[in-house]
C-alpha cells in the first residue's frame, strides 16, 4: 500500500469514527447542560465551594465566576511550580524559576498548554498530576461552560439569565470530561502507553539488538491519563518534551489516530449540542457543515503539499519526511497537524518547522482563523457563532434589512461586541510578533534567519494568542521575554475574547423572539454555510496576509 492511499485511507476512518459519535456524544452533552438534578458528589463540591448551583446569573455575574476561577487557577499552579523543590515526588527537580512559572501557569489555565520547558527533565509527578492535569480537565470545562452560556444566550428571551457557571463547571468536568478520558486512558494502555510513578532509569542504546555503548535517562509517569485529557480537552501539553511523537504517549499508528479522534470529538459534537439545545438540529447541520468544509480542504491541501515530490530525496522517502514519526509517515502527521492547529490543542506527532514552507503556513493559517473549524473545547463553538453573527450582518447589508440569527435581531450592539471579539486575536499576534523583531535582544532566540526565522516568531505568538500552544520549533522560548509576553498573550487571547462572547450571550438573552418572514435569511441551508465559509476566509486573509507573505509564502514560494 503506497503511503497516499494510507493517508487517505486513515482520513476516511477518522471521518467514519466522528461520524457515528456526532449524535450520541452530542446529545448527551445537551441532556448534562440541560439537566436540573445534580449528582450527589457534585452536591459535595457545591457545597465545599459555597456556591448554590440553582441560582442563574446574569452574564456579568458569569463571567466574574470564570475569571476568579481561572486567576485562583494560575496562583494555585504557580505556586505549585515554585514550591516543588520542597514537595514529594518531585524526582529530584528544583523549583521552576518564575518567569517559567508564570508563563506555565497561565499556559495551563488558559487551556493553551504552550511549552518552554523539557517536560520529562522540569516537571515532577505532582506538579505533573495535582496541577497541569487538573488543569487540563477545568481549562477545557470553561471552554464549554462559556459556549453554552451563549448557546442559552440565543436559545432564551425576555431574560439576562445565562444558567449557572459553577454548574456548568462541575458538570462538564465530571459528567463529560472525567468519563471519557477514564475511557480514553484505558485504550491508550492497552495500546502501550506508560502509566506509572516510576523514578528515573539508566537505560541502554542499543541498535539491531547490539549495544551502541551509550545510555539514556528516561523517567516514567502518568502518562496515559494525561494524555487521554490532553487530547480530549484539546489541550496538549504533553509529558515529554517530543509530545505525541514519543512512544511513551503514542506507542502505535492506531493510537495516533485515536488521538487526532479525541482531538476532534467534542468540537464537532458541541454543534449538534447546539442544535438540540435552540431547537433546531438543522442549524447544528449548518455550523457542522462549515467547519467539516474547512478542516478537510485543510487536510487536503496539507496532505497535497507534504505528498509533492520534489526533488530525488523526497521521491525516495515517498514525500517530505523531515521532521515525521516513520511509524506514522506523512499522511497520518499531516492530518494531526492541521486538527491540532485547527483546534486549540498544540499537540504535535511532527516538527511542524520542518514540514514545507507552505505546510508550515497551512498550520499558521489555521490558528489565524481562530481556530474553529472545529476548534477547541468550547471555544471553537463560540467563536465560530461569533462568525455566523458577522456572516448574516453582511448577508443582511446586501439585501438592505436587519440581519437576523435564530430570532435575535443583530444590531449595533450586537456588531460591536462580535468586531470586538474579532479584532482582540490579530491585533494580540501582529504587535507582539512586531516588538520581537524590532527589538535588539528578542531575535537573538531564533535558530534560522529570514523567512523562516520570522515564522518561528510569527508562529509562537500564533499559538500563544489563539491558545493553542504548539511551537515551530527553532525559537528559543525560554527566556524572560517569551515567556512573559507569551504569557500575556496567553491571558488577553483567552479572557479578552470570553468578555465579548458572554456580554453578546447576555444581550441576545435579552431579547424577544423575531418571527420568521419570507425575507429572512434561512441559516440551516447550504447557502449560508457557503456564506460563513468565504467570510471567515476572507476576514483572516485580509487580515494576516501581509504578515504571511514575510514568512511562509516567501519561504515556500522561494
Amino acid at each position: 500500500m503506497g503511503p497516499v492511499l494510507a493517508g487517505v485511507l486513515q482520513l476516511l476512518a477518522l471521518i467514519g469514527a466522528l461520524a457515528l459519535a456526532y449524535v450520541p456524544v452530542g446529545n448527551y452533552m445537551a441532556r448534562v447542560y440541560s439537566s436540573t438534578k445534580h449528582l450527589r458528589v457534585e452536591k459535595w463540591i457545591y457545597k465545599a465551594i459555597g456556591a448554590n448551583p440553582d441560582a442563574e446569573m446574569t452574564w456579568p455575574a458569569y463571567l466574574r465566576g470564570v475569571l476568579a476561577f481561572s486567576a485562583v487557577s494560575v496562583l494555585f499552579l504557580y505556586l505549585l511550580q515554585r514550591l516543588q523543590g520542597v514537595l514529594p515526588g518531585s524526582m529530584g527537580f528544583d523549583s521552576v524559576n518564575p518567569a517559567q512559572s508564570f508563563n506555565t501557569a497561565v499556559s495551563f489555565v488558559t487551556n493553551t498548554n504552550w511549552q518552554s520547558y523539557y517536560g520529562e527533565q522540569t516537571m515532577g509527578h505532582v506538579v505533573q498530576t495535582a496541577g497541569l492535569a487538573v488543569q487540563n480537565f477545568v481549562s477545557a470545562a470553561v471552554g464549554i461552560a462559556v459556549a453554552v452560556a451563549l448557546v442559552r444566550g440565543f436559545a432564551r428571551s425576555r431574560t439576562g439569565e445565562l444558567g449557572n457557571f459553577w454548574s456548568d463547571l462541575v458538570r462538564g468536568t465530571l459528567r463529560i470530561l472525567l468519563p471519557g478520558a477514564v475511557i480514553a486512558a484505558v485504550v491508550l494502555v492497552a495500546c502501550g502507553a506508560i502509566q506509572n510513578f516510576s523514578g528515573i532509569h539508566e537505560v541502554g542504546q542499543f541498535f539491531n539488538g547490539h549495544s551502541m555503548g551509550g545510555s539514556q535517562q528516561w523517567n516514567g509517569g502518568a502518562v496515559a491519563s494525561q494524555e487521554a485529557i490532553k487530547e480530549l480537552g484539546t489541550n496538549g501539553g504533553g509529558y515529554f518534551n517530543a509530545n505525541s511523537a514519543h512512544p511513551f504517549e503514542n506507542p502505535t499508528p492506531f493510537t495516533n489516530l485515536f488521538e487526532i479522534f479525541l482531538i476532534l470529538v467534542i468540537p464537532f459534537s458541541l454543534t449538534r449540542t447546539f442544535g438540540v439545545m435552540v431547537g433546531s438540529v438543522k442549524q447544528g447541520y449548518a455550523i457542522l457543515a462549515t467547519m467539516g468544509v474547512i478542516w478537510f480542504g485543510f487536510v487536503a491541501l496539507m496532505m497535497a503539499t507534504e505528498f509533492a515530490h520534489h526533488g530525488p530525496a523526497l521521491q525516495a522517502a515517498g514525500g517530505a519526511m523531515e521532521g515525521k514519526e516513520v511509524r506514522f509517515g506523512v499522511g497520518s502527521s499531516s492530518i494531526f497537524a492541521v486538527s491540532t492547529t485547527l483546534t486549540s490543542t498544540g499537540a504535535v506527532d511532527s516538527f511542524h518547522s520542518s514540514f514545507t514552507g507552505l505546510g508550515g503556513g497551512i498550520t499558521m493559517l489555521s490558528m489565524m482563523l481562530g481556530e474553529i473549524a472545529p476548534g477547541g473545547t468550547g471555544s471553537g463553538l463560540y467563536g465560530m457563532l461569533i462568525m455566523a453573527v458577522i456572516a448574516v450582518f453582511i448577508a443582511g447589508l446586501m439585501v438592505g434589512r436587519t440581519p437576523e440569527y435564530l430570532g435575535k435581531k443583530i444590531g449595533a450592539r450586537e456588531m460591536k461586541l462580535a468586531a470586538a471579539y474579532i479584532l482582540i486575536t490579530p491585533a494580540l499576534v501582529l504587535v507582539f510578533s512586531a516588538a520581537s523583531m524590532a527589538l535588539p535582544t528578542p531575535p537573538n532566540s531564533m535558530l534560522n534567519s529570514g523567512a523562516h526565522g520570522f515564522s518561528e516568531v510569527l508562529y509562537a505568538f500564533t499559538s500563544a494568542s489563539n491558545n493553542n500552544g504548539s511551537a515551530f520549533a527553532g525559537l528559543n522560548a525560554n527566556t524572560d521575554w517569551y515567556n512573559t509576553m507569551t504569557g500575556l498573550a496567553m491571558l488577553l487571547g483567552r479572557f479578552l475574547p470570553m468578555v465579548f462572547v458572554l456580554a453578546l450571550a447576555g444581550s441576545l438573552a435579552e431579547q424577544k423572539p423575531v418571527p420568521v418572514t419570507a425575507g429572512t435569511l434561512r441559516t440551516e441551508k447550504p447557502l449560508f454555510t457557503g456564506l460563513l465559509v468565504g467570510a471567515i476566509l476572507i476576514i483572516t486573509g485580509l487580515t494576516y496576509f501581509p504578515a504571511l507573505a514575510l514568512g511562509p509564502l516567501a519561504e515556500g514560494l522561494a
